[in-house]
């Protein structure tokens, strides 16, 4: 039993990102715009993947837009909230005819697995690339993730992710502090520990970089409107417990008009960029352990 206030409740979690399922994409606006960073950063990789692992798929649009970049590829679409599964199978209809014709004739096919990325339901290296947009996160133990993420690559398999930094809605973080002294919002992870997490989970040559995101709001209501239509509610254990309130949104409210500017309330979102190899199986010494390889300067 752990008594860490940030550890996130799974069954809540799962919960509220499944009843966001049919709102989520009109809300995501952020997602999509590191989605589409995310897809941009595979043309400088060669790599020609058979099979694709979308970890934390949402509703597909990542999925979707693998099959198209990779057409001869299998994607497997993994999502712990089944109905955002639901919506990956709906988000096929908009496929390509050609990408449909495809599916038809069982040339590819929806590969729709329930499950968590901290205990994937998938054989060891039983993939080419791991793709995950904004989701780990989510996990409790980043290293079993990623571990996890290593065990699946094949020898020489690529892992490309996205999630949030510390700084993410800092502003909320401070005016929910103040207004109710419960957490509000995750624990997320810098950028260096997650590189350091990766080293230990064995992969090769990690590289990482940071982009800051401002959304800007009218008022309060509309910050936690949005964030509830993507699902992103308070799953910390350390969360209150029962209904705040009219006074503490009030309380909210005047607390988050220290950051108003230019008329505008902003919500900050700072997005990790990494990816990182799984090494050559001759490369692994038998301890596990990666070398790193040095070259003289020329």
């Amino acid at each position: 039993m752990t008594d860490d206030i940030y550890r996130i409740d799974k069954a809540r979690a799962r919960a509220s990102f499944g009843r966001a399922a049919d709102t989520y994409d009109a809300a995501a606006v952020l997602q999509k715009q590191v989605r589409e960073e995310m897809l941009n950063r595979l043309d400088l990789v060669k790599l020609n993947p058979q099979v694709i692992l979308d970890a934390g798929c949402g509703t597909g649009l990542g999925t979707h837009a693998l099959q198209k970049k990779y057409s001869s590829a299998q994607v497997v679409s993994l999502d712990f909230a089944y109905p955002m599964l639901q919506q990956t199978r709906k988000t096929a209809s908009s496929m390509s005819l050609l990408q449909q014709l495809k599916s038809v004739l069982g040339i590819t096919k929806q590969n729709l697995v329930c499950g968590d990325i901290e205990a994937l339901p998938l054989a060891d290296a039983s993939v080419n690339m791991v793709w995950s947009n904004v989701a780990i996160q989510w996990c409790n133990d980043l290293d079993a993730a990623l571990q996890e993420f290593h065990r699946v690559l094949q020898s020489e398999g690529l892992l490309t992710f996205s999630t949030f930094g510390p700084d993410t809605l800092r502003e909320l973080r401070v005016a929910t502090s103040s207004a109710s002294g419960y957490t509000s919002i995750s624990r997320f992870i810098d950028m260096h520990d997650i590189g350091d997490a990766l080293v230990r989970a064995g992969f090769n040559a990690p590289v990482l970089d940071v982009e800051r995101f401002t959304l800007t709001y009218d008022d309060v209501k509309s910050v936690m409107r949005d964030l509830k239509s993507i699902g992103a509610h308070n799953a910390t254990d350390g969360r209150a417990r029962g209904l705040l309130g009219r006074g503490f949104f009030a309380k909210l409210e005047s607390a988050y008009e220290q950051f108003r500017q230019d008329g505008k309330l902003p919500a900050t979102f700072e997005v990790v960029y990494g990816h990182a190899w799984r090494a050559k199986d001759k490369d692994v010494l038998p301890d596990g352990a990666v070398p790193i390889h040095f070259s003289p300067r020329k």
